[in-house]
């Protein structure tokens, strides 16, 4: 079986078009030496035939780890795709965010053992969420500000996000009062650890349940280094209509326990993932 120096874990449900931009942001990158394995919470047909199409075009491997639609269930389907990836060095991100030409070799030039890599995303209007196609991912436009400012993307700080400069990262990323936490939306580790901790626990739904893996990571004495202005992502535009109070309840129970109890192996992970 051939295996690869990284994975990236790109999670999915019922969003074809934004997944494809993502898939096309992936054929741009610097590095060519990995795989992409998506973790699709019950998406439909279409984007199953969206994937099939796909893998015919891009320069890279595609893996379509999917499971029935009940409910929100991706620490389920995340659980899966890792233990379904093939690489030594895994990167979880979701499938709305556009990773930038440079996104898989900024990953790989910071990491390092007993580490893990927290970084950010710079969030999309809907307008210029969809203006992108594969022209402006191929051309890289869309990460330039110039571009961004001058189709409707308002103006501001979080700009620096987009920054080219990697002494202006650096600093960025050493002045930020940004906790470095494990944030699915952009973040990375060697799946080493995260099969010790026992990857994503399983009761958890949306609200921070990617954090709660970063807190074991924690515990378990892994590191966490910020590069929140270095290894660039765009989130695409959507509504997040599927949270709820019980669900944000139910996990912040979950994560106070972890933190007081400094939980390192949850038994609610992936150990329960046999096949795939």
């Amino acid at each position: 079986m051939k295996t690869f120096d990284v994975s990236i874990i790109i999670s999915t449900y019922n969003k074809p078009n934004w997944l494809q931009k993502v898939l096309w942001s992936y054929n741009q990158q610097t590095i060519n030496d990995f795989e992409v394995v998506i973790a699709d919470d019950g998406s439909t047909e279409e984007t199953r035939a969206l994937i099939n199409d796909m893998k015919t075009k891009m320069s890279y491997p595609i893996i379509h780890v999917w499971q029935e639609d009940n409910g929100f269930q991706k620490t389920k389907i995340l659980n899966k795709a890792t233990v379904a990836s093939r690489g030594d060095y895994l990167i979880y991100t979701d499938g709305d965010c556009l990773a930038r030409a440079d996104f898989i070799e900024t990953h790989l030039a910071h990491r390092s053992k007993g580490c893990a890599l927290s970084s950010g995303y710079f969030k999309l209007t809907n307008k210029v969420s969809n203006l992108i196609g594969l022209e402006e991912i191929n051309s890289q436009q869309c990460f330039d500000k110039s571009w961004l400012l001058s189709h409707g993307q308002p103006n501001s700080f979080k700009m620096n996000k987009l920054t080219r400069s990697k002494f202006k990262a650096a600093l960025l990323n050493f002045i930020t009062p940004t906790k470095a936490t494990f944030d699915g939306m952009n973040a990375s580790a060697w799946k080493v650890d995260i099969l010790t901790v026992n990857g994503f626990d399983e009761r958890m739904q949306y609200g921070g349940e990617d954090r709660e893996l970063g807190e074991r990571l924690m515990n378990y004495g892994i590191k966490f280094k910020q590069i929140r202005y270095s290894a660039i992502c765009l989130h695409l535009f959507h509504e997040r209509a599927y949270v709820t109070s019980d669900m944000i309840k139910k996990n912040d129970a979950i994560r106070k326990t972890t933190k007081q109890n400094k939980v390192i192996k949850t038994p609610f992970g992936i150990e329960s993932v046999k096949t795939v």
